[in-house]
């Protein structure tokens, strides 16, 4: 394990972010807790002068941070992404305290693990179509009477406990957690949507949603897919078996192969 290298391998992900001087401030709000990788999915604004006035130092991780079209984009070579939320969504995510989301994380890292928080839009948040692509939830537990957070002061919070697990680890190792598939390469965010992907056609194809409403079970199933940690070797067996149970289905409808 090595806790040393763990934050380079930490990004917060800002989705759609409104305000430039609020992504200045995240970028500042890292810095100070050591860490330094942030990605920008689709903000409304571009950086400008406010933005960089309110990084305050922390010039190098705003400058440095590539801006994506979108939040898959932003998490594909990821294994391990958590959606900040303030209140819960239809999407049922195992929802996480930000002191153990900060342990999860760094446990994930610290094994050579891309690892991503990410926040929403300062109004709205995460989309639940957003949520789904997390494994988890992080909320913070704020005064139930004003619970409105600012986003850079989100930001804070989760990286403090970040640095309260690099700091806590240094004197008491993270416990290492189990690898996917006895030591088989750990499959990539980008290849898990893909499996989600060809999971919901197939299901259409087979007619398994007899005209209830697919959302429900498509929940259900990501929920279930993504706490066993698929390795890339387990993707390619499901897909495979996806493959031809879509053969089937063609041939029992006489579509084309």
């Amino acid at each position: 394990m090595s806790i040393e290298t763990a934050p380079a391998r930490i990004r917060f992900v800002l989705v759609g972010t409104q305000h430039p001087g609020n992504m200045g401030a995240a970028a500042r709000a890292m810095k100070t807790m050591g860490l330094g990788r942030l990605v920008l999915v689709a903000p409304e604004k571009p950086l400008d002068e406010d933005a960089f006035r309110r990084s305050a130092g922390a010039e190098d991780v705003l400058g440095d941070a590539p801006v994506v079209a979108t939040l898959a984009e932003a998490v594909a070579d990821c294994r391990f992404v958590l959606g900040c939320t303030a209140r819960s969504r239809r999407v049922q995510l195992e929802e996480l305290l930000p002191a153990v989301a900060a342990q999860r994380v760094l446990a994930k890292a610290a094994e050579s693990a891309e690892v991503a928080f990410v926040f929403g839009r300062e109004r709205t948040g995460l989309t639940n179509e957003e949520l789904q692509l997390c494994h988890a939830a992080v909320h913070i537990p704020s005064n139930p009477a004003f619970s409105s957070l600012n986003l850079a002061a989100a930001v804070q919070v989760l990286a403090y406990e970040v640095r309260m697990a690099i700091l806590g680890a240094a004197e008491a190792p993270v416990a290492a957690p189990a690898e996917p598939g006895f030591g088989e390469a750990p499959a990539s965010h980008a290849q898990v949507e893909g499996l989600f992907g060809q999971l919901g056609d197939t299901l259409d194809e087979i007619d398994f949603h007899k005209g209830r409403a697919p959302e429900s079970a498509m929940r259900k199933l990501r929920r279930l897919f993504l706490r066993t940690e698929l390795s890339e070797q387990e993707v390619r067996l499901l897909r495979g078996i996806l493959s031809d149970a879509q053969r089937m289905a063609r041939l029992a409808t006489n579509k084309p192969l």
